[in-house]
């Protein structure tokens, strides 16, 4: 017998009976869950998610271990390419920001659904290849993209969405250089324009306001749009995006009539003939109880509404409208589970639990004090009866991965899982302290698979070099 969880589900989910969990899931939307839409508590009272006791996960494959579940990263790119169908006239395309998390699997299971990919650099454009991606639906984004990533991209036949003049001036120079071919195609490009949006985040996570690294400024539109016209590049639209972890709408609803504007000016003005409109991503996820982000559909219908409007008002035809969602895709589809070690009480201030990974598996605290939920894998039912913080191994003082949470009592070899560890977990994970990277797996129905192998103490050697002199 398994039961859901009362009190890290939505209502309607935690009153429900188990049987009907599994058809009530594609109703849910995963960025608004703590937990991946399969995880229930097992006759054994252990955490289980897509069908597999996460205890059993750590015993096979070892830990720290990512716990990836399809059922709810399939069920988002559903959700978002569901959405655009209902809410939007024209056409619509969904890229997966794979800055998120670049892997073979991730890819492949999004790209299966018909996302696209967008990327930021030649390895994250080599992966989405490699996982069956059509060049066609990956799309090349980056503020210092280097020459050599240019032409790996054109030669890939990758959609570059252009950041800034050197590089547009190093896209014209190629052009100009490759037009004398037979087989030459213009490269095709977007330009990234800053729409001067702010949205209250993270301050290191706003990319839309004025003082930003990415994106061409307001005031330097005209004479961008005036060099691409007079050049070989093939520039199919522009492309904004105003932050990450949002749980605004307005903003987004705003983004349409910015857009429009400069969608204008570039055909009337310059005879750019625009056809596709990227208006990014940002929709926020839940990590801990108090957020609430929007729905999926609710973002996605908002910012059809508002780009419909704007476009209506204009007397344009309405683009292809393209979004790159990344941490509301994969973020909370995935856990980390680590194995509990010692633990130590300073008398009337703090104890606490040191897990097996930390700063190197997950740099989110240390780097934006981000905060998370996490529970005891093997003992879901025991009452939290202490306030605890979980540290790292790292020798940081500041490795901590949880600051006081509510705990059960603990024991050393217990199974600790984090919530929502899927967004710029693996992908920003270091070997600091040289510790090797964790092992990844994908989890559907009562079936595991490894997508990412556990890196060995020998692998962190690999691209060591010793000079002879210094041998001893």
């Amino acid at each position: 017998m398994t039961t859901v969880l009362p009190s890290l589900r939505e209502d309607a989910i935690a009153t429900s009976a188990i049987g009907n969990v599994e058809s009530s899931l594609d109703k849910l939307s995963p960025n608004q869950q703590l937990l991946p839409l399969t995880a229930v508590v097992n006759s054994h009272d252990h955490l289980e998610i897509g069908g597999c006791d996460v205890v059993e996960l750590v015993q096979q494959y070892g830990s720290p271990l990512y716990i990836l579940d399809e059922v709810s990263l399939r069920t988002g790119c559903q959700q978002y390419r569901d959405a655009f169908t209902k809410h939007y006239q024209g056409k619509a395309q969904v890229l997966y920001a794979s800055k998120a998390w670049s892997c073979l699997a991730v890819c492949a299971i999004v790209g299966a659904e018909g996302l696209g990919i967008d990327v930021v650099s030649a390895g994250e454009i080599l992966t989405a290849l490699r996982s069956g991606v059509s060049p066609s639906l990956i799309y090349f984004h980056g503020n210092n993209k280097s020459v050599d990533e240019l032409i790996y991209a054109l030669e890939s036949n990758c959609t570059i969405v252009v950041d800034n003049w050197h590089e547009l001036k190093n896209l014209a120079r190629l052009a100009e250089e490759q037009s004398i071919e037979a087989s030459f195609a213009a490269p095709r490009i977007m330009l990234r324009l800053t729409p001067g949006i702010e949205c209250h985040t993270h301050e290191y996570i706003q990319t839309g306001h004025i003082d930003s690294k990415f994106g061409f400024d307001p005031n330097e539109i005209e004479t961008v749009f005036a060099f691409v016209a007079d050049s070989k590049l093939n520039c199919i639209g522009i492309h904004a995006h105003i932050g990450s972890q949002i749980f605004e709408l307005q903003p987004h609803q705003d983004i349409g009539g910015v857009m429009v504007e400069w969608f204008k000016l570039a055909g009337d003005k310059y005879g750019l003939k625009f056809t596709e409109l990227n208006i990014g991503g940002g929709l926020g996820i839940r990590y801990v109880e108090s957020d609430d982000p929007p729905s999926i559909e609710d973002w996605v219908k908002t910012v059809c509404a508002g780009v419909t409007d704007a476009f209506n008002h204009a007397g344009l035809a309405l683009p292809k409208l393209l979004c790159e969602p990344g941490r509301s895709l994969v973020g909370a589809t995935c856990v980390t589970a680590y194995t509990i070690g010692g633990s130590k009480t300073v008398p009337d201030i703090r104890t606490y639990i040191t897990v097996d990974g930390g700063m190197s598996d997950n740099p989110r605290p240390i780097t934006y004090q981000s905060k998370y939920r996490a529970v005891v894998a093997n003992h879901m039912s025991a009452a939290l009866t202490q306030t605890v913080t979980i540290a790292g191994k790292h020798c940081e003082s500041g490795d901590i991965l949880i600051k006081d949470i509510q705990m059960p009592e603990t024991q050393a070899g217990d199974t600790l899982v984090v919530f929502g560890t899927g967004a710029y977990n693996y992908s920003m994970a270091s070997n600091y302290n040289r510790l090797p990277k964790p092992a990844a797996v994908v989890v559907k129905g009562g079936e595991s698979s490894l997508i990412i192998k556990r890196e060995t103490r020998e692998d962190l050697l690999r691209q060591d070099c010793l000079p002879e002199r210094l041998r001893q």
